[in-house]
């Protein structure tokens, strides 16, 4: 009697070991949407939009390019709309971006070799449920301004989901975290255009402010107030320390007791915003000074809060130590491999070599203040208040006009009559009286030949 040979089910290839799921939930972003799908296409095992109203055409978009599309209504609960989200997605691994934000192709690359190593690695797999990277905030010229980090590639298991109605986080522990600086998120949302087109500012505040009603001891939500604050004022074209003493308030709050923050990022920010506003304010300066060394003793040699204490120390007449640490800053700024901790300096340079410019004029440094100085003018030749210390420094210690003019000659044109009244006008402010219509003679027989 012959045996039947028993046949194998042709199943197809095999699953790859990274099945990842590309999720958002979004409103109106026919703008962004086709780049927010666009560098997963190629990595991701499937794509998930939930819309929560859309009234353009961003939900015939995501259709036309493959995406599948679920509809939730609008409950001012972020959290809710992304667990929703969350649980149409049959991946493996969860990519949750927003609609403002993406990944370069080659960093898409490095996502899916990050996640395959924890998948790989027995310790990885069996202790890590999310990996974090740098989070990148793109101005409208796509520079960066700011670098945070968050965590959106996580598991798709029922122990992780998203918990707050706004600035929603995972439920998740550090040790279940693992960071990864071989991709950044790039974010365009708090540009000044998205911002304003969106009114982001006005709505989170509101939202913000709903929530401590129901949580008024909550830290976390008070520095996310304070930053949608700051966001808000900057919008309006102030300074931080412009806000009201009562939004000042929510600032000093969160430092008074940071240290139970879930966040880190959040623990730092509290006193970065403290600090500027109380210089902003013209607080005491041992005020000023003691929580600059409360915030280096929770973050020690933290970039950012040791370029606000120097700040405080140059204020407090202390310039030595000041230029110390501004040097040790400058040293961090040129040779860390870690300025993904850094929310200012790294991004924004300009501000350590001003305060660079101030001190090493105030030790009478001339090459440092000259170096500095031309440094700052290089990168934004309308910022008066350095071209000031700048030529007054050149003419005390005896560099004639005509060499100072040979020097500015490198950053600024001298056939164009605006550069030279903006010239005029910094050296008059700085007591150079006798350069200031010298430069103004010039700008006269230009505007003359015109």
């Amino acid at each position: 009697m012959s045996k039947k040979k028993s046949k194998k089910k042709n199943s197809g290839p095999p699953k790859p070991m990274i099945q990842l799921s590309q999720c958002m939930i979004v409103k109106n972003e026919e703008k962004n949407i086709e780049k927010a799908l666009g560098w997963a296409r190629g990595v991701a095992f499937e794509q998930i939009v939930v819309d929560t109203g859309s009234t353009d055409r961003t939900v015939e978009i995501a259709k036309g390019m493959g995406a599948k599309v679920h509809h939730f209504k609008w409950i001012d609960d972020f959290a809710a709309a992304k667990n929703y989200a969350i649980e149409q997605a049959t991946g493996n691994w969860i990519a949750f971006l927003d609609a403002d934000e993406y990944f370069t192709p080659a960093d898409a690359k490095e996502v899916m070799a990050a996640l395959k190593k924890v998948y790989t690695e027995p310790q990885l797999r069996e202790q890590i449920l999310a990996v974090n990277c740098p989070w990148v905030q793109l101005d409208d010229a796509g520079k960066p301004f700011g670098v945070d980090e968050q965590t959106r590639l996580f598991r798709n298991t029922p122990s992780v989901r998203y918990v707050g109605k706004i600035h929603e986080r995972l439920s998740l522990v550090r040790e279940n975290v693992v960071h990864s600086d071989k991709f950044s998120i790039m974010h365009t949302g708090y540009s000044r255009t998205a911002y304003t087109e969106t009114d982001k500012a006005e709505r989170n505040i509101s939202m913000l402010r709903k929530e401590l009603e129901q949580r008024p001891d909550d830290l976390d939500l008070k520095v996310y107030l304070a930053d949608s604050l700051r966001a808000k004022a900057r919008e309006d074209g102030l300074e931080l320390g412009q806000v009201s003493e009562d939004e000042a308030a929510v600032l000093y709050a969160t430092v008074a007791a940071s240290d139970g923050m879930v966040e880190r990022s959040l623990c730092k920010k509290s006193h970065m915003y403290t600090i500027e506003w109380s210089l902003a304010n013209g607080r005491s300066i041992p005020e000023c000074e003691a929580l600059c060394v409360r915030a280096l003793s929770l973050f020690p040699g933290d970039l950012d809060l040791e370029y606000y204490h120097a700040r405080v120390l140059r204020n407090k007449g202390d310039l030595h130590r000041a230029w110390e640490l501004l040097l040790k800053c400058e040293a961090k700024l040129i040779n860390t491999t870690a300025l993904h901790e850094s929310d200012l300096v790294s991004t924004k340079p300009l501000v350590l070599f001003v305060e660079m410019v101030y001190t090493a004029e105030g030790i009478d440094d001339v090459a440092g203040t000259i170096k500095y100085a031309t440094m700052v003018l290089m990168e934004d030749k309308t910022i008066t208040e350095i071209l000031g210390p700048f030529i007054a420094t050149l003419l005390k210690h005896g560099t004639s006009e005509d060499d100072v003019i040979a020097l500015l000659m490198k950053m600024y044109d001298f056939n164009d009559a605006k550069d030279m009244i903006l010239i005029a006008r910094a050296a008059k402010d700085c007591g150079a009286i006798d350069f200031s219509r010298k430069i103004a003679g010039l700008a006269k027989e230009i505007i003359a030949r015109l």
